[in-house]
């Protein structure tokens, strides 16, 4: 069968929806252009909403036909943003000769140790947008630095691990290359734009676009409002200095207080589940799968990763999907799945010092809780002074949906399974 012979059709790729709240995404980064062979699975484009930033994968195999939308623009969710070629009929026919196939689209079996390496220039070749930002500002070379993810992509580690070794380090030794801007600091006021010698402009990226919006948006249609409860977690703390070494030795991640919230958290959202639910103009709907929201900081950012089912996890499972999950979206490597879902947000604000915040809530869910930083502090025990660990719970509830009082009852549950922590509690 000749090339001419074979028939095509275009497959129209459109903006993907990541959830629900998402209306519209950019456009960040193209992988492929047009005329290019693409694999099923294999990603086209790096697209960015205020939840994630994620790669596109191409639903079938084929070659790039037209791409609509360029680098940067914003558009609606459904929007089509590129056509691939595929063929129609003859998928399977196979005849063994090289003149039969459109040139770059070969068989999976046909060459495998090019196509591995074609594949591995192309993890390599995909580098985040926070990833490469990172470098820019740090003035260090990618094209020098030893990938160590998947396929030898460059994550947000390796530039990191660049950064902090000393400039003497050899290149040969460490596959790690530090470019040496004579004036950082100038170098990067000149990014950032001059405007007058008494200041300077920062772009806003797409990442704080989004965040942007959706603030805006939580704040104008939500009517907020906040409560705070103190509670006692002396013993909490005694419990986790004496197993937090050992967990560390067997499991390879740390066990972090926000575990245990997570856990005093969703058994309080199991007893008042009204916490767990949404706005919806002429009805609430409750949620029966408890995702918890996880606000994660980033230099330029704050993402969210989301625990399904996280009361149905224990505290050790708990702390391993954290640990995980805050990894990834330090790396810029959440998927869509990861971010999208979630039905009531939990904010560690206590990691940075924090000891009073009042978060914006996440929308449209009803809630945002924080846990402040733990700190000592002098308290009357049965008429007695006495120094005790203690920590605010903080609540920003859209009183659309929650009141006061069923508010007040849930940061009471919350305060009670903390402080119930102690030697007897299981961690798995």
């Amino acid at each position: 069968m000749q090339l001419s012979d074979r028939i095509t059709k275009l497959l129209e790729i459109a903006m993907p929806q990541f959830a629900e709240s998402i209306v519209e995404a950019t456009i960040g980064k193209w992988l492929k252009k047009p005329g290019d062979p693409i694999q099923e699975y294999e990603p086209i484009c790096e697209i960015i909403s205020e939840k994630v930033t994620a790669e596109l994968p191409s639903t079938t195999t084929g070659k790039v036909h037209e791409i609509y939308v360029e680098e940067g623009k914003t558009v609606p969710v459904g929007t089509v943003i590129c056509t691939i070629e595929v063929e129609d009929t003859g998928a399977g026919d196979s005849t063994g000769s090289g003149g039969d196939r459109p040139a770059g689209l070969s068989s999976a079996g046909q060459q495998p140790a090019a196509a591995a390496s074609r594949n591995d220039a192309l993890m390599r070749s995909r580098i985040s947008p926070v990833v490469r930002r990172l470098a820019d500002e740090h003035g260090i070379d990618l094209d020098l630095i030893e990938g160590t993810g998947i396929g030898g992509r460059i994550t947000r580690r390796d530039v990191m691990r660049a950064i902090e070794s000393p400039p003497q380090v050899s290149v040969r030794s460490t596959g790690l290359h530090l470019k040496q801007p004579a004036e950082p600091q100038p170098q990067v006021v000149a990014e950032a734009k001059i405007a007058s010698d008494r200041e300077y402009i920062l772009d806003v990226n797409h990442v704080r676009s989004a965040i942007a919006a959706k603030m805006r948006q939580s704040v104008s249609e939500i009517p907020h409002a906040w409560t705070m409860i103190e509670a006692d977690v002396t013993n909490l703390v005694m419990l986790r200095n004496k197993l937090k070494d050992e967990f560390k030795r067997k499991e390879g991640v740390n066990l972090t207080y926000l575990a245990f919230v997570l856990k005093a958290v969703v058994n309080a959202i199991k007893e008042y589940p009204i916490m767990n639910s949404v706005w919806a103009v002429d009805k609430i709907i409750i949620k029966k799968d408890i995702n918890i929201s996880l606000a994660v900081g980033t230099e330029d950012a704050v993402y969210v990763p989301v625990i399904r089912n996280a009361d149905q996890k224990t505290i050790a499972g708990l702390a391993i999907e954290i640990d995980e999950l805050t990894r990834k979206a330090r790396e810029g490597r959440l998927s869509p799945e990861e971010a999208t879902g979630g039905t009531f947000t939990v904010n560690n604000t206590g990691s940075f010092g924090s000891i009073l915040s009042y978060p914006i809530i996440n929308y449209p869910q009803a809630a945002n809780f924080t846990f402040e930083s733990i700190v000592k502090r002098p308290v009357v025990i049965n008429d007695m002074i006495a120094v005790r660990s203690m920590v605010n719970l903080c609540l920003s509830l859209d009183h659309r949906i929650l009141d006061g009082v069923v508010c007040g009852r849930f940061l009471q549950r919350v305060k009670e399974n903390l402080e119930s922590f102690g030697p007897d509690t299981q961690l798995y």
